[in-house]
């Protein structure tokens, strides 16, 4: 079975079949569904949380294997990059010049080869996908679920999504795109922002993605792809030409950290100009990217661990917010004008609430964003 699979590739393995690693990661989503289910889904619960962040986690989401998120605008290699890294196709996949992948797809193991539809995916208790529901029908019919049984899915799920069009070409998808990738890009792991060497232009739905990752940094990678089709000189060109492009959309102060590379399937004929230059380079690149995949279910328990004390921050801050908000106003009369005067304050009163419950500012909601929530309720209807 599997364990005799993982001793053959070297790994010690116990007597449940389990590395010592994937036995501390279940003990670790074990002991993290008890505590969020006692401590803090309450909290949430008692503050309507959803209606200002996101919607209560299931066990499935805080035990859903590790999710790697692959955004790029079309035909930058995306679903040839997952066949690159899988050895192989996945159910339904397609490869294109034009925009092909219209759907977001999240390549899972099972048993055999097939695809799940995404109204059935949403409904099924054992995927992590529920969450998705609240982004209607139209958006769930562009999207599916692709299980094959492959190593690499043992400890990963990938998310493939649509090709994102450059320019001014936008579509009307029906639904709020940049939502969604937030959504998953919550509950991802790492995100590769696939770039190629000749279309460098950052679209301002491609803009709009990649600024929805804001408070995620750490999770994202570059990967330009495509790195084989150009002269080492052009390579050179086109790097400082990303970096800087991306400077203007990431505002971070720490470069990200850029996979180069040229990643083509080997039971694939290569197509396109070759240029042997750069083989040497984008071999040991390639070579980094994959090292780093093969990490994330390592560091999986870990970053499991701090998800929920960011939400548990998350969700404390808020239900002070809410509480103060409440006791401000006047019991009786001038409720209204009161609570008027605070949300056009909201910064003024957020550095009250900060300083008398010695909360740090970093875990407080965006005013705005916050302030525009607040106003589909009631502050005085809040218990």
């Amino acid at each position: 079975g599997k364990g005799k699979g993982k001793e053959a590739m070297g790994v010690a393995v116990g007597a449940d079949g389990l590395t010592a690693e994937e036995r501390l990661y279940q003990e670790t989503v074990r002991e993290l569904q008890k505590t969020y289910a006692k401590k803090i889904k309450p909290l949430e619960q008692s503050y309507c949380f959803e209606g200002f962040h996101s919607a209560p986690l299931t066990p499935q989401d805080i035990g859903s294997k590790p999710m790697v998120l692959l955004l790029g605008q079309y035909s930058t290699g995306k679903t040839t990059f997952v066949e690159y890294l899988l050895g192989e196709s996945y159910p339904g996949a397609h490869v294109g010049i034009e925009p092909t992948t219209d759907r977001f797809v999240a390549i899972m193991n099972g048993p055999e080869p097939k695809v799940i539809p995404g109204h059935a995916a949403a409904v099924s208790g054992d995927l992590p996908f529920s969450g998705l529901t609240k982004f209607g029908t139209k958006y769930l019919s562009r999207f599916q679920v692709a299980q094959l049984n492959n190593p690499l899915l043992a400890n990963l799920t990938l998310i493939d999504t649509p090709g994102i069009l450059s320019g001014s070409k936008q579509i009307q998808r029906g639904y709020d795109f940049v939502s969604v990738i937030n959504w998953f890009a919550e509950r991802s792991d790492l995100i590769l922002l696939l770039f190629d060497s000749y279309k460098l232009d950052i679209s301002d739905e491609f803009k709009g993605a990649i600024q929805s990752l804001r408070g995620h940094e750490d999770k994202v990678r570059v990967v330009l792809n495509k790195c084989d089709q150009v002269s080492q000189q052009q390579l050179m060109r086109v790097y400082g030409a990303l970096m800087w492009s991306l400077g203007k959309v990431i505002p971070t102060p720490e470069v990200k950290r850029v996979y180069l590379g040229s990643f083509w399937p080997r039971y694939k004929t290569p197509v396109g100009n070759r240029y042997e230059e750069n083989a040497e380079l984008l071999a040991v690149e390639q070579k980094d990217l994959l090292r780093d995949l093969r990490s994330i279910p390592k560091n999986a328990a870990l970053r499991r661990v701090n998800e929920i004390v960011k939400r548990a921050r998350q969700a404390r801050v808020h239900a002070h917010i809410i509480g103060y908000l409440r006791s401000e106003l006047p019991s009786m009369f001038g409720k209204n004008k009161k609570a008027k005067a605070m949300l056009d304050d909201l910064p003024a009163e957020f550095r009250k609430i900060q300083v008398r419950y010695n909360l740090p500012p970093g875990d407080f909601p965006n005013p705005e964003a916050f302030k525009s929530d607040l106003e589909a309720f009631k502050i005085a209807d809040f218990n």
